[in-house]
């Protein structure tokens, strides 16, 4: 079928939308008419090529919308169903089969590869050179096939779907990597680094479990301040403290219990494993380059952990009704975070993204 897709035709050109053809699902698979889907750095570092995803791609990987067609062996969605969408994975693995999805062994080539989980592509131009699939979805398009594996029904009818499209990535990411991975007991402190989405959703997750001590570190003012209402209880910023580890140190009386860092940059992941004390828990939750440590004096010396997470160790199926139900209950307020722009202001939508002047884009296609 012929759709409008973002088109990203080679290494630093912006998203152009055009008409591409759109194979039809298959057996397992369903076609979603896309309502919305979230704008992630992610996109940005395969548009990029920082994360080198085939080019020509169709990108875009927080869809949500609603089923049109189902395979002929799909049972649990029918046309008409609020469907949210999340990252791809073969199912087949040791970790799929533990319940780790996210640590799936063909992640990688699945999410990455340019193509589906069997090993396709569903996109082409129409004079037919073949486009690049993007998280089994390339939702920044007004239709999609995936698998009927990464799609998650939404148990409500009155739940807008340009809220369900970020929880697929970056507020799973940033959620899960507190209630799912670290686990934190009640009344701990955490530092997080970074106030985009990533580093928000851990925050209203820190405050759901009761840590007594949130921290925030950013560099936007505005941000900071919107980290307060979310449940940080102190906000550092970057660009007015020399200090930033001291800081930290000081407001916990020595170090917090666990920190996260969401930037990717490898100073504050330094930043973040020194800021928390003994046997502390730190984890890099952004795409990050090199990073030297002396292992004795920054890690192995005091008992840390450093943990790298992906998609928040989370089970899609399971856990986005869950932030979903919190979201409805006024405990999670994603509605906060999030900036809509229409389709054909894609280019807009991640200018802002990047330039911080909102801290979740989402472009709607309705």
């Amino acid at each position: 079928m012929r759709i409008k897709a973002a088109v990203t035709m080679a290494k630093g050109a912006p998203f152009d939308i055009q008409e591409v053809e759109l194979d039809k699902p298959k057996s397992h698979e369903i076609l979603v008419r896309i309502a919305a889907s979230g704008v992630c750095h992610t996109d940005e570092a395969v548009q990029q090529q920082f994360i080198p995803v085939p080019l020509p791609a169709v990108l875009g990987h927080e869809g949500a919308g609603v089923v049109e067609e189902v395979g002929s062996e799909v049972t649990e969605f029918k046309p008409g169903d609020k469907v949210g969408i999340s990252f791809g994975f073969d199912g087949t693995c040791k970790n799929c089969l533990s319940g780790h999805p996210s640590a799936c062994v063909n992640l990688n080539k699945i999410n990455f590869g340019g193509i589906q989980p069997d090993g396709t592509t569903r996109l082409s131009l129409p004079n037919g050179q073949k486009l690049s699939t993007f998280f089994g979805q390339s939702s920044f398009a007004t239709y999609a096939v995936v698998s009927e594996a990464s799609a998650i029904k939404i148990p409500y009818d009155d739940i807008d779907l340009g809220i369900v499209a970020p929880v697929g990535c970056g507020i799973q990411t940033g959620a899960g990597a507190v209630l799912n991975v670290l686990h934190p007991d009640f009344g701990s402190a955490i530092a997080v680094f970074g106030c985009g989405t990533v580093g928000m959703s851990a925050i209203m997750a820190a405050n759901i479990v009761g840590c007594s001590k949130i921290i925030a570190v950013g560099g936007n003012a505005t941000s900071l301040e919107l980290a307060q209402e979310l449940g940080a209880t102190h906000t550092i910023n970057r660009r007015e403290e020399s200090d930033i580890v001291g800081r930290i140190r000081e407001i916990t009386d020595g170090g917090c219990d666990y920190a996260i860092d969401t930037s990717g940059n490898a100073d504050f992941v330094k930043k973040m494993l020194a800021s928390v004390g003994f046997m502390g828990k730190g984890v890099i939750l952004g795409a990050t380059g090199d990073v030297t440590f002396n292992i004795q004096e920054e890690l192995m010396g005091d008992s840390k952990s450093l943990i790298g997470v992906v998609e928040g160790d989370a089970i899609p199926k399971l856990f986005i009704p869950k932030l979903l139900e919190y979201y409805k209950m006024g405990r999670f307020p994603i509605d906060k975070i999030v900036k809509f722009y229409p389709f054909e202001k894609i280019n807009e939508a991640l200018e802002d993204s990047h330039a911080g002047k909102c801290i979740k884009a989402v472009v709607r296609m309705d």
